[in-house]
């Protein structure tokens, strides 16, 4: 209890964000009278987006609260639990849900989306968090 308590106050937003991709993934439906605009693979650029931008606010908030980089600490939250997360999904979609469908594709793009906001973090501790 402890330290889910403790992952609440250091990590709100990382969460929120973490929240919100469940929820856009497996409940939200867009209404039928929304038309998406004709753009070459635009569910892949979703997923991109949705995974590169929740990796890059669990980086700002790490370095928020951390002097140096525990790189096991942030391989295992910031790369691979996301991209585990995106797998789990999938599956989800594919075998608990009647209005989805998993896609290799789309766990592909989550894991491009995670390995990139690799580069957001290293630039945001260069840029905003450089200590001494």
């Amino acid at each position: 209890m402890k330290f889910a308590l403790h992952f609440i106050k250091k990590y709100p937003f990382s969460l929120i964000c973490i929240a919100l991709v469940w929820y856009l993934s497996i409940w939200f439906v867009l209404p039928e009278q929304v038309e998406l605009p004709s753009i070459n693979f635009l569910d892949k650029w979703t997923h991109f987006v949705m995974y590169g931008g929740t990796c890059s606010v669990i980086w700002i908030e790490y370095l928020r609260h951390h002097r140096q980089l525990d790189w096991e600490n942030i391989f295992f939250w910031a790369w691979l639990m996301p991209i585990l997360m995106g797998g789990l999904i999938e599956l989800v979609q594919a075998y608990c849900t009647t209005n989805r469908s998993g896609e290799w594709l789309d766990w592909l793009a989550d894991g491009v989306g995670v390995t990139l906001s690799i580069g957001v973090g290293l630039l945001a501790k260069r840029l905003f968090f450089q200590k001494g």
